[in-house]
């Protein structure tokens, strides 16, 4: 069978392609560039934890030693400190680094894997679809027709494949707009994120703003200034005046040395393409949306794409297409989008408005500080892994099933699990292998030796009702697991969402939850030719 295409070499691109690889699908990526990516100290990203074990897990490079784990949190109005966050193992601290060196360690896993090819200097400029794949041509040194099975629009903003699928872009333009410096100094704060609104050197009104300092390694630290709407030329003598007067106002009179390394304006705009999907052309990352105000990063969604389209990918190319499958991709994911960018949409006027009735409402000042920190930290509404709730691929009721601490449809919680072989790994380990997860909740098994207990009790008949299961499986056994009792069991996706929990060993219906988790049955598309005109109204009909 045809490779998968994978058009942009971004970071989403680049894990995509490693995530098929794991799963033994080929692909191409059709890279624009020259296969490399120039550092620029400006341009960081921030990963939690669910996304620094998706990285890690692929390439199986620790993506600690590239970055920095910040001690805390300090959020600041004026001269007052409004909220501290520390962070520990409970609470583990967002990753913060350089995004040349994210795409490097992709770059790296990648040119180990010889089922990936990497297509440099090719430029994407025509898709033809067929029943039976997609054919891709490039323009550049080496121009030339791709054959694939599927095509991935991982090529950014101004994707080329959402222009040539006719698919809209709706939304805003310059919803906010900072200026960034990324700088070598010494703060008050060693290793500490900071938020800082309305700082005490800069006078009141629209320009008063606020400013962001993140924390990376070697003594390095992004700051990034809110600026006031418009469009208003951001000069290298206002920046180095924005680094000054933020340095000796933090240092509270003194300026301290600094070493000015890169800068450049961020502007966020708020899109979210109509269609992600047109018959064997899907679309991730910012070719399918564009989100990032109150400090939200969009590349984190881009990864939760990739991870989410990965399994599905992989599961129509070695077994046949399951369009219910296919079409779960933009019905989870774009919902989680859309739910961020509603919540991003309710909360602005409120951050941003100023003057009025706000300013007088007692303690409105520690709640906006509290929203900000939910984006920047990646919790609540605008910043929190999404959940697939309503996700087509949710079972219908079952009598067994049971509940959780883990709603169905969320990302489960990383517990410690015993594997097949009687090692103890943790559950995230175990993720991105196209397998279902079949997790055992058996206290007092982490004490005792496999042996004794892998044939007693309840586990034959669960290890035989999981071999029964219309995709491979794999039994794990956890001591415990948040809100579960013992003998619960535990139905887990491929990229970790949780399927349906059971109060005990219910082959019949594990086989159920396991069959809607996949689509349901295997579609035969064979003879029978997709009505993508219909589909298109079905796509405007959900919305």
């Amino acid at each position: 069978m045809d490779p998968v295409i994978v058009a942009g070499a971004g970071p989403v691109g680049l894990t995509l392609a490693l995530a098929l690889a794991r799963q033994e699908v080929p692909c191409v990526v059709l890279d624009e560039g020259p296969g490399k990516d120039e550092p620029r100290a400006a341009r960081t990203v921030v990963l939690r934890e669910d996304t620094v074990a998706l990285v890690e897990r692929l390439t199986g490079v620790r993506l600690a030693g590239l970055g920095c784990r910040w001690a805390g949190w300090r959020s600041m109005r004026r001269k007052q400190v409004t909220r501290e966050v520390e962070f520990d193992d409970a609470d583990p601290a967002p990753l913060h680094l350089p995004q040349h060196e994210l795409t490097g360690v992709l770059r790296t896993a990648l040119a180990r894997e010889s089922l990936v090819k990497v297509a440099v200097d090719s430029r994407l400029d025509g898709i033809e679809q067929e029943r039976s794949g997609v054919t891709a041509h490039t323009r550049g040194p080496g121009g030339t027709w791709w054959r694939g099975s599927y095509l991935v629009g991982c090529d950014g903003p101004r994707s080329t494949v959402r222009k040539l699928q006719d698919i809209r872009f709706p939304g805003r333009t310059a919803v906010e707009r900072y200026a960034v410096a990324t700088l070598r100094t010494e703060l008050p704060w060693t290793d500490e994120a900071l938020l800082h609104r309305m700082p005490p050197w800069r006078t009141s009104g629209p320009s008063a703003g606020e400013v962001v300092g993140r924390p990376l390694p070697d003594g390095v630290w992004r700051l990034d200034w809110l600026l006031p709407p418009g469009k208003d030329l951001v000069t290298p003598e206002l920046l180095v005046n924005r680094v000054r007067e933020t340095l000796t106002g933090w240092a509270e009179g003194v300026t301290p040395s600094y070493e000015l390394l890169d800068t450049g304006v961020h502007t966020v705009h708020h899109r979210l393409a109509r269609r992600w999907r047109v018959g064997r052309v899907f679309l991730a990352g910012d070719a399918a949306h564009l989100l990032g105000a109150l400090g939200t990063q969009g590349l984190e969604e881009g990864l939760r794409d990739a991870d989410n389209l990965a399994w599905k990918l992989a599961l129509a190319w070695h077994h046949g297409p399951r369009e219910a499958l296919l079409d779960s991709y933009q019905e989870e994911r774009r919902s989680v989008i859309a739910a961020r960018l509603r919540a991003a949409d309710q909360v602005l006027p409120l951050l941003r408005g100023g003057g009025g009735l706000r300013s007088y409402v007692p303690g409105s000042s520690r709640g906006h500080d509290a929203l900000l920190a939910d984006g920047h930290l990646g919790r609540g509404a605008l910043g929190a892994p999404g959940a697939y709730a309503d996700s087509p691929l949710t079972p219908g009721p079952l009598a067994g099933e049971t509940a959780v601490g883990t709603p169905p449809g969320s990302p489960v919680a990383d517990v410690r699990v015993t594997a097949e072989d009687g090692t103890f790994v943790r559950l995230r380990d175990r993720l991105g292998r196209g397998s279902l997860l079949v997790v055992l909740i058996a206290p007092g098994t982490g004490v005792w030796d496999r042996k004794h207990w892998v044939t007693a009790g309840i586990m034959p008949r669960l290890a035989a009702a999981v071999t029964a299961l219309p995709h491979r499986a794999e039994l794990l056994v956890a001591e415990a697991y948040p809100g579960a009792a013992a003998h619960t069991v535990l139905l887990v996706r491929p990229d970790g969402h949780l399927v349906s929990a059971f109060s005990g060993v219910r082959p019949a219906d594990l086989y159920a939850a396991a069959e809607a988790a996949l689509g349901g049955a295997a579609t035969d598309t064979t003879d029978t030719p997709r009505d993508e005109d219909a589909e298109a109204r079905a796509a405007a009909g959900s919305r």
